[in-house]
């Protein structure tokens, strides 16, 4: 429902603004404007874009939770798609989107709508290191040998021992 009434009520807002815009100021200056805040909006996308990029590679990094600089992120894609659509209400909330401290406060306003279970998380070390989850009590090695076969093959091959491998 709000999806449908989003794109009944932009497209109607925005052609509002153009036909009092236009009215003001002229057809040329208006499309001007358009052209010239898209220009400016894609250039400010592209350097927030690259330093919350910076910021989510450094928390990646650290080990740090990455989900503030995706969301960051996602937003400035949001701000890069409205600024991109021509009109005038689509470009102020692009811009508005472009300022840190809308994100962040939109980022806490969703977070705070938003449940979630909980998730438990265990560490285990890269490289060949112990893991902290050890097997249970009684755990039985299964210690086995193999042989790769050829196609051509019939029979699978003796090992020294005497067992065959299949």
């Amino acid at each position: 429902m709000w999806l449908l009434l989003i794109f009944i009520v932009v497209p109607i807002v925005e052609i509002g603004l153009f036909i009092q815009v236009g009215g003001a100021i002229g057809l040329w200056p208006t499309l001007a404007i358009v052209i010239l805040t898209a220009i400016a909006g894609t250039a400010l996308m592209r350097a927030q874009g690259i330093m919350t990029l910076k910021r989510l590679q450094n928390s990646l990094s650290d080990g740090t939770n990455p989900a503030d600089p995706m969301a960051q992120g996602a937003m400035i894609l949001v701000a890069g798609v409205l600024l991109l659509t021509p009109g005038f209400f689509t470009d102020g909330l692009g811009f508005a989107l472009l300022l840190p401290p809308v994100r962040t406060m939109l980022i806490r306003w969703a977070a705070s709508r938003i449940r979630t279970g909980g998730f438990t998380f265990t560490a285990s070390t890269m490289g060949g290191g112990q893991s902290p989850k050890r097997p249970p009590q009684g755990s039985q090695t299964i210690d086995g040998d193999y042989s790769v076969l050829d196609d051509d093959d019939t029979q699978p091959p003796e090992n020294p021992s005497g067992r065959v491998n299949r």
